[in-house]
């Protein structure tokens, strides 16, 4: 039997107020382990592409309806996911309103890029924002 790793999809959502300026990212909090702060995310079903896994895991767990900016990168360390071998196809997309945590998320907070806490940060999100944030400044 042939083994592959799993995979996931993540959202950098960046919320929009109505004026159209940039207020900050969505992080949830985790219902299940790990628990921590993380991009909101889940995995690709089959029969699904990833663009249309990512914008119903947005909805599912941040109850917003998103449009995708763009491809941010494709993770694929072995070791990003604790639990087993995950690959994560990771987009920023765009949404306008207030995220609610549902689903497998907690919680959802929105946070300005100079106040995220990277220490509360489960698998290998800090490093994706980080790649985030320098794709921003490009």
């Amino acid at each position: 039997m042939i083994q592959t790793p799993f995979l996931a999809v993540d959202g950098i959502v960046e919320i929009y107020n109505d004026a159209g300026a940039f207020e900050g990212i969505v992080l949830i909090e985790r219902l299940n382990t790990p628990q921590g702060l993380a991009l909101p995310g889940g995995f690709v079903d089959i029969g699904e592409t990833v663009e249309t896994a990512v914008v119903r895991e947005m909805k599912e767990e941040i109850s917003l309806d998103v449009t995708i900016k763009s491809l941010l990168g494709v993770y694929s360390d072995p070791k990003r996911d604790s639990r087993f071998h995950c690959v994560s196809i990771v987009y920023v997309c765009k949404a306008f309103g207030v995220p609610v945590g549902a689903d497998d998320a907690k919680e959802a907070f929105v946070y300005a890029l100079d106040n995220i806490p990277y220490e509360r940060l489960v698998f290998d999100h800090a490093q994706i924002i980080r790649d985030y944030c320098r794709f921003r400044q490009d």
